[in-house]
């Protein structure tokens, strides 16, 4: 919905050179290998100029190499994972990588909230967990920290008891839980239930108004990192969120509004490019500097990666608060 609200504010504008922008969509219902034909779809039938796409890193990595294969500029709106841009240098990202969240969290933990003990609970069958976990853990050693246990869970498990029981049993004194909100939402229950009562620490997985209708109250005091938070008080979130609101009669997620500024990026790089030639879009993208999206300004590093920053929200009263917004280095 983010990018579709794009371009039909672009193209209410007068569309970009005079052309109105044309948006073709297809579901890849999920799967990489729907995602694959889709993207071969895109570019051989519809001869699109540039690929929005994907949410997820497991299909934008396949999108990504066949995006490269043909020359076509991809932007990914909010898959984490540093593979994904890795491809090569047409595809980008107007979202962070994993790294950076983790040691968001990491140093949030470590000197605001002066907890030095800490415990990691991570989805083995995940990538985006396992490798979330991983950087938390190396840059908590890095920075002097102990992790005194490590508990592993799979993905659909409902019983979270024998790890929980391990890290009370090790004096952990906060959680590091790289999941998605379903099962967080259990593991706070259960934690609390063990009288666990230590602050739970996430990252974007948790990032769903679902998450407190799961969890509740015992969620309280437990903090995640995301892209993007509607209470946010600048000016152009609020316009964001107030035409989103009279457009679809809902709030925006951050799915929303990582699609509305990875559309708006292209727009922008559309605007300055020299032709609508593929290759000089690329070009074009790569010299965005400070673009003001929704999610904060955005400037792409070398490997066209957004050095831009994170939210950390605050579960106070089962509702979720806007507790920092972190710049990167």
């Amino acid at each position: 919905k983010g990018i579709e609200l794009a371009v039909e504010e672009v193209n209410k504008s007068g569309g970009i050179k005079g052309r109105r922008v044309r948006l073709t969509s297809l579901d890849d219902q999920g799967k990489p290998e729907e995602a694959s034909a889709a993207t071969m779809r895109l570019i051989g039938r519809h001869k699109i100029l540039a690929l929005l796409g994907e949410v997820a890193s497991s299909r934008s990595i396949v999108m990504a190499a066949i995006a490269q294969k043909n020359g076509t500029p991809m932007i990914t709106p909010s898959s984490t994972n540093p593979k994904v841009t890795e491809q090569g240098n047409y595809v980008f990202r107007t979202g962070y990588v994993d790294p950076f969240q983790a040691e968001v969290m990491e140093a949030f933990a470590r000197i605001s909230l002066k907890m030095s003990k800490m415990a990691v609970l991570f989805d083995v069958k995940s990538d985006h967990s396992v490798d979330l976990a991983k950087a938390f853990i190396d840059f908590h050693q890095k920075n002097g920290g102990q992790v005194v246990s490590r508990q592993t869970f799979s993905s659909g498990d409902i019983d979270f008891m024998a790890q929980l029981t391990n890290i009370r049993s090790s004096q952990a004194q906060a959680i590091y839980i790289p999941g998605y909100y379903t099962e967080v939402g259990l593991i706070a229950k259960q934690a609390r239930q063990l009288h666990f009562n230590g602050p739970l620490l996430g990252s974007g997985g948790w990032d769903s108004s679902s998450l407190t209708e799961v969890g509740g109250h015992s969620l309280n005091g437990s903090y995640y990192t995301c892209q993007f938070f509607s209470e946010e008080p600048s000016e152009k979130v609020k316009n964001f969120v107030a035409l989103f609101r009279k457009t679809y009669h809902s709030d925006p997620d951050g799915n929303a509004a990582t699609g509305y500024d990875a559309a708006n990026v292209l727009f922008e790089a559309l605007r300055s490019s020299k032709s609508f030639d593929r290759n000089d879009i690329r070009n074009a993208i790569a010299q965005i500097k400070d673009f003001p999206g929704v999610t904060g300004k955005i400037t792409f590093d070398a490997n066209r990666n957004a050095i831009k920053p994170a939210t950390i929200v605050k579960i106070v009263g089962g509702k979720q608060k806007l507790e920092s917004i972190v710049n990167p280095k």
